[in-house]
């Protein structure tokens, strides 16, 4: 039987009965192509009188909430605004809670990378910005799937990689605290008085190089004890922040758990960029001495913070097995990062069945077949068998297993959020959240005339049924409503700067 085309299943699908209902649904969401499906009923009833005033029973939709524009485009838009807005208050204030004298306090924007674990592919330039040779003496194109990938495979340090990847967040931290020590040190306080003199804010989006490994952008501001609301003190500036921000890179570093007899040392690349950060009210993103402004800045890290893994060619799904990273439509080079990431979480033999280790092919003389644990795929972990073996304590943890490498192998061993931020450097997701619900909900009551909020009670009963669309039809069809509300703001957006 041949296949329905596409034309007439989706001309099916717009003549259905209930077509209208399921394109208004889809349209509340902004398109989400992955929506949670809820069953229950809604009712807005007056308090005194007890009368209806509104009611829904039924089946209704949920955004999915995914903050990858690879997974759901319509989701990812509306995280990379509130994105903007949490970046942008933080900058500039005057809004969401934030006084506009932030924008006079000292601001960084900060570059860190990863260090170097063997040569790769990539397009290096001259001090005037021409492109030279890579050092496999081709030219390289700047779409060139050949650009992070190895020059020597086999020399690679992929276990280092994973490593300085796994404890990236660490390091982040690591680097506030000394940041902080060496801002004390310049004011001539002591470590402990810090706090009660200035507090260091930031907001940080971690983005994928090429090659496979994490790079943190980073607004740092400089505040008072009291974070955004308070002043800076005298002695800090922008000069002052600049040197912290170069001493606390230079001296940032974290020791690696022991892996077959080898520690590694985990620091920082050598590259590092610091740039001073001009009011919103300047013309350009940046000048010829590297100044960025606020506001463009905020659109440049929010793009980031929704970025998918696809630039890194890593997956947006967790893997569950060492064939499941076999079918991986990745490189070969990010292929193996995942597969060491794997490898080195791997569990050990049942400690019952193998006392003396690991399950050899020749030599053990144990049968597997007799123990349902190995036979069953469930091998304990290197925690359990060292515990086992009396090699641990019982309520110690192994370094390798606190790490999830296995869990976060998909993401290239990277653990951390993509977006984060300090306390007191703006508003929260939350906030925002927040505020979009109760604007909602006074935009429900303003359509039903009701004046007094509290002269109602609103009541919700939903229980999730199921999530996603129905079939393929459904999805595009909500892909193709998300890119026209993606389009439309656009429009908007371009008519309102040309006016």
């Amino acid at each position: 039987m041949a296949p329905t085309p596409t034309v007439d299943r989706m001309t099916r699908r717009l003549q259905a009965a209930d077509y209208r209902t399921w394109r208004e649904q889809v349209e509340r969401t902004g398109g989400c192509t992955h929506p949670v499906r809820m069953s229950g009923h809604h009712f807005i009833t007056d308090k005194h009188s007890g009368d209806v005033l509104s009611a829904h029973r039924g089946q209704v939709m949920a955004p999915c909430g995914n903050r990858r524009e690879s997974v759901c485009v319509a989701c990812s838009d509306r995280y990379a605004a509130d994105a903007f807005h949490l970046l942008r208050a933080g900058l500039s204030g005057g809004t969401k809670g934030i006084p506009e004298a932030v924008s006079d306090k000292p601001r960084l924007f900060v570059t860190l990378t990863a260090p170097s674990f063997g040569p790769v592919h990539n397009r290096p330039t001259t001090r005037t910005g021409k492109h030279r040779p890579c050092a496999c003496g081709r030219w390289h194109h700047e779409h060139d799937p050949a650009l992070g990938q190895p020059l020597d495979p086999e020399t690679y340090d992929y276990t280092g990689h994973v490593l300085w990847q796994a404890h990236a967040g660490d390091l982040w931290s690591r680097f506030r605290t000394y940041l902080a020590r060496h801002l004390a040190r310049a004011a001539g306080i002591t470590v402990r008085d810090f706090s009660k003199h200035a507090r260091v804010s930031f907001a940080k989006v971690a983005e994928y190089q090429r090659r496979g490994l994490i790079h943190f952008h980073a607004v740092i501001r400089l505040d008072g004890p009291d974070g955004a609301v308070d002043s800076t003190p005298s002695w800090g500036s922008t000069e002052v922040l600049t040197d912290a921000v170069h001493a606390a890179h230079a001296t940032s570093r974290l020791t690696s758990p022991d892996v077959n007899g080898h520690r590694w040392d985990l620091a920082w690349g050598a590259q590092i960029d610091v740039r001073p950060i001009k009011p919103a009210n300047a013309s350009h993103f940046e000048d010829e001495h590297g100044v960025i402004t606020d506001d463009r800045l905020a659109s440049y890290v929010a793009k980031y913070a929704t970025k998918g893994t696809g630039k890194s060619e890593a997956t947006d799904r967790p893997i569950r097995s060492e064939a499941h990273i076999d079918r991986l439509q990745v490189s070969q080079h990010h292929r193996r990062i995942i597969h060491t990431a794997w490898t080195l979480a791997a569990p050990v033999a049942c400690p019952a069945c193998h006392p003396h280790g690991e399950h050899q092919d020749e030599g053990c003389g144990c049968d597997p077949g007799h123990c349902e644990t190995c036979s069953g795929g469930g091998l304990v972990s290197r925690t359990t068998s060292a515990q086992y073996l009396g090699q641990i304590e019982p309520d110690a943890v192994d370094p390798i297993d606190s790490l999830k490498l296995r869990r976060w192998a998909h993401m290239l061993a990277f653990r951390g959020h993509f977006l984060s931020k300090s306390r007191h450097y703006s508003v929260t997701f939350k906030n925002l959240r927040e505020a979009r619900s109760v604007f909602r909900h006074e935009a429900a009551l303003d359509a039903l005339g009701i004046e007094d909020p509290d002269s109602v009670l609103v009541v919700n009963h939903w229980d999730m049924t199921s999530v996603g669309h129905r079939d393929d039809d459904e999805r595009e069809l909500a892909a193709a409503i998300a890119d026209n509300h993606r389009q439309t703001r656009k429009h908007r957006h371009h008519t309102e700067r040309r006016d």
